[in-house]
């Protein structure tokens, strides 16, 4: 078993999250596969009936923890690496409108596991026994706004806190305190509803900052003490009212830069951060790279993704991070999630299911090896993992577990 050790003092203990290392999209593994076989890489393990669900798995200590929804409730289930279900735990209200799949990442510490429901509440449960250690009913408590298509959010945490975006009139952000779930702090509100992105902690100048988006702005929090330290609005850059507030990706920080980027040919958006961590200032913009909900990563001094073209269309997209210049946008099959591991791409489109290694080449888009997932049903939106030197692919109610290790 891989256990994500994080350098910095933000985190002591073992983490393991939504996106890897600092919700980046990159995973430490080495020395896997440099090319597949036609068929793809061997399958170690297949999982059915783990709920409906858009929320990538996780591993920790040994066991592969995935949510999903089953009837109106969002389920945590528990799996050892053979297959055998250890626990099943309902944790909270589903999304009851359209799209009513999970999307919550679990983000699991010191044997304790925190999410949040489609509707909203704030848990934490215990990882081993799959007992719930406490609730909170944030989105009625503190009179959250969601989005359209309801919650997205993987929960971020530091040593003290869980955070959560609730959006609306009455505050923004609040803190939970991660051993009883009592209120730390709430922000004031900015106004505006919540968006779908998870948030994610950065330092500078002494600062622990929680990257936070609603529909209106992206905001820098102390998370010490609830502090918006600034915000940068968001919604200017949204032009027409197609996809108006909806910022979607987790940002990627680099050497005091923060990118941006969601879909509705919303430009992509880099912002240098001060000195003294107070302020942020444009670097540049990019029309082109509007990413969609795929996410995207930093290999080297590239950006690597898929951009929007409408919903259900979309292009992969690789730009220059310190000038924002596009250096290529190739159709490949249809947009989707993007990872990296081991100097690699893993490209999955959503459309039909078509998961490729890739070479991080700014000049095309270069395609190694690809085989097509054709367990599961509905759109294939769900982010791949890696752990371990497996590869965790996730369709729907089904979870596929494929072999990257190198054996040369």
């Amino acid at each position: 078993m891989l256990t994500i050790i994080f350098s910095g003092d933000l985190f002591s203990q073992d983490v393991v999250e939504w996106r890897g290392l600092n919700r980046s999209g990159i995973y430490p593994d080495q020395n896997l596969l440099k090319s597949w076989p036609e068929s793809g890489p061997k399958l170690l393990l297949e999982l059915d009936k783990i709920g409906n669900g858009y929320s990538s798995p996780v591993v920790y200590k040994n066991t592969i923890f995935v949510t999903g929804r089953k009837d109106t409730l969002d389920v945590i289930s528990a799996y050892e690496t053979n297959g055998q279900k250890k626990w099943e735990t309902p944790y909270g209200r589903a999304w009851a409108r359209t799209f009513p799949e999970t999307r919550c990442t679990p983000t699991i510490e010191n044997n304790r596991i925190y999410m949040v429901s489609g509707m909203g509440q704030v848990v934490s449960v215990d990882a081993l026994s799959g007992k719930l250690l406490w609730t909170v009913d944030a989105q009625t408590i503190f009179k959250g706004e969601p989005h359209r298509w309801g919650i997205s959010e993987s929960v971020a945490i530091s040593d003290k806190a869980v955070f959560y975006v609730t959006g609306g009139e009455e505050t923004s952000v609040i803190a939970l305190n991660k051993v009883d779930g009592k209120l730390l702090w709430k922000t004031k509100s900015l106004g505006g509803v919540r968006a779908y992105a998870s948030s994610v902690i950065i330092e500078k100048a002494g600062l622990k900052l929680l990257l936070a988006q609603t529909a209106n702005d992206l905001m820098a929090i102390n998370i010490e003490n609830g502090e918006i330290v600034w915000s940068f609005n968001l919604v200017k850059y949204h032009p027409g009212e197609t996809g108006k507030g909806a910022n979607t990706n987790t940002p990627l920080y680099f050497d005091n830069q923060i990118f941006l980027t969601s879909g509705y040919d919303h430009p992509a958006i880099m912002l240098t951060l001060a000195d003294d961590g107070r302020s942020v200032s444009v670097k540049w913009t990019n029309p082109d790279f509007d990413n969609h909900i795929g996410g995207v990563v930093k290999v080297g001094n590239y950006i690597f993704g898929s951009n929007w073209i409408t919903n259900t269309t979309g292009n992969w997209i690789c730009a220059d991070w310190n000038t924002g210049k596009t250096l290529y946008e190739t159709k490949w099959f249809n947009k989707g999630p993007i990872i990296s591991a081991d100097g690699f791409l893993y490209c999955y489109e959503e459309k039909s299911g078509n998961l490729a290694l890739v070479r991080p080449n700014p000049e095309k888009f270069d395609v190694i090896s690809s085989f097509k997932i054709t367990k599961g049903e509905g759109p294939h939106w769900a982010h791949p993992a890696i752990f371990d030197g497996k590869l965790f692919v996730r369709h729907g109610e089904s979870l596929m577990v494929y072999d990257l290790k190198n054996k040369d």
